[in-house]
């Protein structure tokens, strides 16, 4: 090999490249230690522009700030991100640098639907479950209670937005909403009624059954001037009722003051007809 010129050459060119590849590096390192490459300023934006209403951004810088690391070079951006994230209402953060010493946030906050479960959670919007301060989430308004299997929270909020539209034609709104372990949906208005709808059969299954209901609403309201206290859907052709006061067509001036559990069939005037086919 040492008679070799051509290795001796190839040798010596690869140490060279080495060692200057050694000092560039060192070169790197030490230019990014430099003082001025400090972080001076972290920077929190809402995404888009959008007002942040209970993420205060000074005092979430503040508290994120002392838990990062490193300067502008060598801050690890998805760290400082995941910090971001694991404040209340902060749904997810991007964080980008900015020359030469400073960090840009972009902060989008949780926008509560309702509750979810029995342990102080909320639901988003976007079907999130995230813990935060109720009381804050109140003053935005009403929080319906929303409950489900574990894994159904966007499937029970589908289900939600879609029953507070079907109901509006009777302004009567959905105030809590429950999918049983056994996948069947009852709903409670806020008007004190309970609503079982039961299983879906198939994707028309839950509306074909509201829409019943809202069609003879106004004819059983009438008539039960306490209101209704449950309904049961899950009949094929008609709906099963509870109610404390039945007022009779024949004296509608006399409640009578009991217990009343009735099928009733849509556009009748009969509140005594049954039916076996509950589903």
């Amino acid at each position: 090999m040492w008679h070799d010129v051509r290795a001796l050459n190839a040798s010596a060119s690869g140490l060279m490249a080495v060692v200057v590849i050694a000092c560039l590096a060192s070169a790197v390192w030490w230019l990014s230690q430099l003082p001025m490459f400090t972080l001076r300023t972290v920077r929190v934006d809402s995404v888009h522009g959008m007002e942040l209403k209970h993420v205060n951004k000074l005092t979430l810088r503040a508290g994120v700030v002392g838990r990062i690391k490193g300067n502008f070079f060598t801050t690890n951006l998805e760290q400082v991100r995941t910090a971001f994230e694991t404040v209340p209402w902060v749904r997810r953060a991007k964080v980008r640098r900015e020359w030469p010493d400073q960090l840009i946030v972009e902060v989008e906050e949780h926008e509560a639907l309702g509750t979810w479960g029995e342990d102080g959670r909320l639901l988003s919007m976007k079907g999130d479950v995230f813990t935060a301060n109720l009381a804050e989430a109140d003053e935005d308004h009403p929080l319906p209670a929303l409950d489900g299997p574990e894994g159904s929270e966007k499937e029970v909020l589908a289900r939600f937005l879609e029953l507070r539209a079907l109901f509006s034609p009777i302004s009567l709104v959905p105030e809590k909403l429950d999918l049983s372990s056994r996948y069947a949906w009852t709903v409670k208005l806020d008007n004190g009624m309970s609503v079982a709808l039961g299983r879906e059969q198939d994707k028309t299954t839950l509306k074909q059954r509201v829409q019943r209901l809202v069609g003879i609403y106004p004819q059983l309201a009438s008539r039960l001037q306490d209101g209704i206290d449950t309904v049961d859907m899950r009949y094929q052709n008609g709906l099963a009722l509870s109610a404390a006061a039945l007022v009779l067509p024949s004296d509608p001036h006399k409640p009578v003051k009991a217990a009343v559990k009735k099928a009733v069939k849509p556009n009748s005037r009969s509140t005594s007809s049954k039916t076996k086919q509950r589903q």
